[in-house]
């Protein structure tokens, strides 16, 4: 008998030991989104000074591609998405609109899906073309221009010049709570996984990029990243115009021949 209360109470100890790990983990979850590491001062501060400095800069440009929304497309210039932020947070992030008014955009959420559970590379679905955009939007989108608004939610504190790519809710509900820490910073306009081979690399690959920078941010590696953008954006503007050429079956004149025929 005194055997079986002593393990009677063992087991009851165990169990409770067992209770308050499992108590320990949940709270730890909930801080990494709820309550995240504040923004280093010296984020805050570059991303002030770059974004207002790019905003007078290209002004004129943003002002022609405004224009050019409004001609070629009725509807809004800006595209507003509720994204998900710092923490955790909602905040309304911003794009020139490339997609006509209306456009169905169930298929893009089913592909993310898919993408997140598979060991492909994360190719833009809109890549090789798609009837949803207007005209020239895809070399808006393969460019990042459509994404130069951004740069107002950087002035608001919402993003940083650098970071993860903001998810959008239905995206977040699905992630685990080691995915969940890419939330650990500000999400950003470029950053290390859209420098590190971005259309190229897996969703696995993409979060342990987001979350390496989200744990090991600093001044350098922020200059790092945005002086690497440019050549970034220009290698990924290529890969969209050689699948958009593969497609219409119009072959490069330095292709092999059977990828001609």
């Amino acid at each position: 008998m005194i055997a079986s209360e002593s393990k009677a109470r063992t087991g009851s100890v165990s169990r409770q030991t067992k209770a308050e790990t499992d108590s320990i983990s949940t709270n730890s979850s909930h801080l990494q989104t709820d309550q995240p590491e504040s923004i280093p001062a010296w984020k805050r501060l570059l991303d002030i000074t770059i974004s207002s400095s790019v905003l007078l800069i290209l002004a004129p440009a943003i002002a022609l591609i405004a224009l050019y929304i409004k001609l070629v497309s009725s509807g809004p210039v800006l595209f507003k998405q509720a994204r998900i932020g710092h923490g955790g947070r909602n905040f309304t992030c911003l794009k020139f609109r490339t997609m006509k008014v209306g456009a169905c955009t169930a298929g893009h959420q089913c592909y993310f899906k898919d993408l997140m559970k598979s060991e492909k590379p994360m190719t833009k679905l809109d890549a090789k073309g798609d009837s949803r955009i207007i005209p020239m939007g895809w070399i808006l989108r393969a460019t990042g221009l459509d994404e130069l608004p951004q740069l107002f939610n950087v002035l608001l504190g919402d993003m940083s010049m650098v970071g993860p790519r903001p998810s959008i809710p239905s995206e977040f509900q699905n992630f685990t709570d080691y995915q969940k820490q890419r939330c650990n910073t500000l999400p950003g306009l470029t950053g290390l996984w859209q420098v590190s081979g971005k259309n190229n690399t897996t969703f696995k690959e993409m979060i342990d990029l987001d979350v390496k920078y989200s744990e090991s941010k600093n001044l350098f590696l922020d200059l790092q990243i945005m002086v690497k953008t440019p050549l970034a954006l220009a290698s990924q503007l290529k890969q969209t115009w050689m699948a958009r050429i593969q497609t219409s079956g119009i072959a490069p004149e330095n292709e092999p021949a059977e990828l001609k025929a």
